[in-house]
This record gives structure tokens, sequence and C-alpha cells, in this order.
């Protein structure tokens, strides 16, 4: 039986818009976790969703902006495929610019960003990957991330870019066929 894990970005919740809409198509075959914003904590939660669902089920990680960060990690330590929307590629990066209380975009709690959160992002960087485990949609409009900084990383793999749309990635319920045949053939395209 094909499975889903949903991982969400920066700031955001299992229960955010994607993740719901998510939910809602994949209803039961789909774990939409709420994680941590502490990187060591939120990749241990997947790391133990996925090591729990991999000996009974075809395992495939959708990620969105550093939840693509993170499920490029964990397809490259697992071998399993992975959805990148709009992946953020240095988080390190992006996030270092964020220091002090920030919140969490779907209940608007606060939570403390350290130095220490952004330097631990490092450990979780792939230089290498293997392209075939990998779609990645981008859209040209997202106004968070550079989307020509993923197309390159990944322009071995199975990259979908749409001009326009935003950082959210605007109209991902017109994906969801996509996302299926990537993860039901073991080869695509």
């Amino acid at each position: 039986m094909d499975k889903y894990i949903y991982i969400h970005g920066f700031g955001g919740s299992g229960l955010g818009t994607k993740a719901t809409l998510f939910r809602e198509h994949y209803r039961d075959t789909i774990i939409c976790p709420s994680l941590s914003y502490v990187p060591a904590l939120a990749i241990d939660t997947l790391k133990q969703l996925i090591e729990q669902m991999i000996d009974h089920s075809t395992v495939t990680l959708i990620g969105s902006s550093l939840g693509g960060y993170y499920a490029t990690y964990l397809s490259e330590h697992y071998g399993i495929k992975a959805v990148l929307i709009n992946p953020s590629t240095q988080p390190y990066d992006t996030l270092g610019k964020i220091h002090g209380s920030d919140f969490n975009y779907y209940d608007g709690s606060h939570f403390e960003w350290l130095g220490q959160h952004t330097d631990a992002l490092r450990g979780y960087d792939v230089q290498d990957i293997t392209p075939q485990q990998y779609l990645v949609l981008l859209q040209t409009g997202d106004e968070l991330l550079d989307y020509r900084d993923a197309h390159h990383k990944f322009s071995d793999a199975i990259v979908v870019v749409e001009e326009g749309g935003n950082h959210t990635y605007e109209n991902i319920e017109s994906k969801f066929e996509l996302i299926e045949n990537f993860a039901h053939r073991s080869s695509f395209l």
C-alpha cells in the first residue's frame, strides 16, 4: 500500500491549508504531522514515522519549503521518493536572518528561533542527490525563495516549473494526479 507523509514548512502546521488539502484528497493514506520548530526534533519525529510505515508500505514524502529540505535529507537517508514543493535548498541562509521570536502561521503561537537552530540545519544538507527519487514542483512567483536555486540543485530530477504562483504553491490540488503517478511508478515519464 502506498503511504504519504506531508512535511510542512517553517512556522507551519500539519493542520495548515496545504496539509488539509492533502488530507482531504489522500484520506487515510497520508500523515500530516505538526512538527517541532527544532530541527533535530522534527527530523526525529519524521524518522520514527517513516520507520513505522516503511516495513508495511511504500512511503513517499511530500515536503514544502523547509519541509522539502527535510524531505531531501530523509529521501537520501532511506532511499525513498520525495515530492518537493518550492523547496528550500539552503534554509540555514534564509532562516539565518531570523533571530528571536517568530510565530506559527497556523495558530499564531510564538517560538524562539535561535542561532543554534539555524546551525543545526547544516547537518541535514545533502550535496549529492539521487535524481530519480524526486519530483520537484516550482512556481516562478515564489516570493520567499528563488525557484532557480531548487531548479539548479535538482536539475537531473523531474522538475515542473510553472510561471507565476507563490511560495505556498497556488493550485497544488492540480498536481495530485502527477504526485500519485510519480509515487506509484518505478520509472516515471
